[in-house]
């Protein structure tokens, strides 16, 4: 079942749909329809497959948009039940780019990982620490995901060996995407995020953790990333999320003049994960150290540019308690800890499993929208 009250005037995401009758464009959701843009205002960016040309436009035109929706809607023209539309991936991603922005993740992960050192690495807490991904493999909410096969070898074996992933996992993320890019040698101060970036998804960072853990040292995730990445189909704008900015948990030591941000940078947002039905987490994102709009300084610090599409993934998201953790890997505590779903000692993900995220906040108008949520279902490796 769908939640409408999640979708009122307050939200209205932004989506790519198709019908039998007409082509993939872009569409608007409120309640349990889907509004044809295309249709209802005669304007060409809205007539494509993508949201590319419309979110190029800028915040402006995305402003003034916002504001004709609710007319636009009020007519009930143009509009189709949810339930009679295909969904599909909202944007052309052009580069994309994963962060590891929760210190309570950073932390378990190298506490399992490196038990005699210190849980954080030095760089940790100067910068966000991130890697560059594979856009092509950026997938659309829905998306089975086939098992990835690859070298993998565990640390009681003598040597690697070929074949599935034995340790498939989920990273529950938030995603950020980018309307109006940059060119090559300008930076994005933090003040500039709003001008920059159009609207967040959810996101799931499937991972490989037995390809990963052989393949990271020395320079990082590889294949235990590339196979996959799932969004969701609807792009919530900024300006729906006006009232769910929060303060940062804080940052020591303070960070670099290029970082700097003031009150209300970090976002208040909820996630349920949710496998084969039953919640098994609930990871609250205003616990994350690094902010959105630090990552996009630190991203084009060097001059990198960015585009239109870009995506950027926040990293994990994990709070402080065992039941906030944002994958399965710490609910289960590198697989020596199995956690119980209905019963069932469960770590990593089986064949036949399905992975659903779910995303809320607090909407303008005091009430909770419901942003667009990430589902997948495990098939076995081909």
């Amino acid at each position: 079942m769908t939640d409408a009250a999640g979708y009122g005037l307050d939200h209205l995401p932004y989506g790519v749909f198709s019908t039998p009758e007409r082509d993939p464009r872009v569409g608007v959701r409120f309640e349990d329809s889907v509004l044809d843009l295309a249709a209802a205002t005669g304007r060409p960016e809205f007539a494509q497959p993508s949201l590319n040309a419309f979110i190029a436009l800028g915040a402006d035109e995305w402003a003034e948009t916002r504001a004709a929706l609710p007319a636009l809607i009020e007519t009930g023209a143009h509009r189709h039940p949810l339930d009679e539309v295909t969904l599909h991936l909202p944007i052309e991603v052009g580069d994309y780019v994963d962060f590891y922005a929760s210190e309570q993740h950073a932390s378990n992960v190298g506490r399992m990982f490196r038990p005699d050192q210190e849980p954080l690495l030095p760089n940790w807490k100067h910068l966000p620490v991130g890697y560059h991904g594979r856009s092509g493999t950026v997938v659309a909410s829905g998306t089975d995901i086939i098992r990835p096969c690859g070298q993998r070898k565990a640390p009681t074996e003598d040597a690697p060996s070929y074949g599935p992933s034995r340790r498939l996992d989920i990273e529950a993320e938030l995603g950020f995407v980018v309307g109006v890019g940059t060119k090559l040698g300008e930076r994005v101060s933090t003040g500039a995020f709003k001008d920059h970036t159009f609207g967040v998804v959810g996101l799931n960072d499937w991972s490989a953790r037995d390809i990963q853990a052989w393949e990271y040292v020395p320079l990082g995730p590889f294949l235990g990333k590339s196979f996959a990445t799932s969004i969701s189909n609807w792009i919530t704008p900024l300006a729906a999320l006006d009232n769910a900015w929060t303060d940062l948990p804080g940052q020591d030591p303070e960070p670099l003049d290029y970082l700097a941000v003031g009150e209300r940078a970090g976002l208040d947002i909820t996630v349920e994960v949710v496998l084969n039905g039953v919640v098994v987490s609930r990871p609250p994102y205003a616990s994350m150290y690094w902010a959105p709009a630090q990552m996009l300084a630190h991203t084009t610090v060097n001059g990198a540019s960015v585009r239109t599409g870009d995506l950027w993934g926040s990293g994990t998201i994990s709070g402080s308690e065992p039941d906030q953790r944002g994958s399965f890997l710490e609910l289960s505590w590198g697989g020596k800890e199995p956690f119980l779903v209905d019963g069932v000692e469960r770590t990593f993900l089986e064949d036949g499993d399905e992975v659903t995220l779910r995303y809320t906040a607090r909407g303008t108008s005091g009430g909770t929208i419901t942003l667009g949520e990430v589902t997948g279902r495990i098939l076995p490796a081909t």
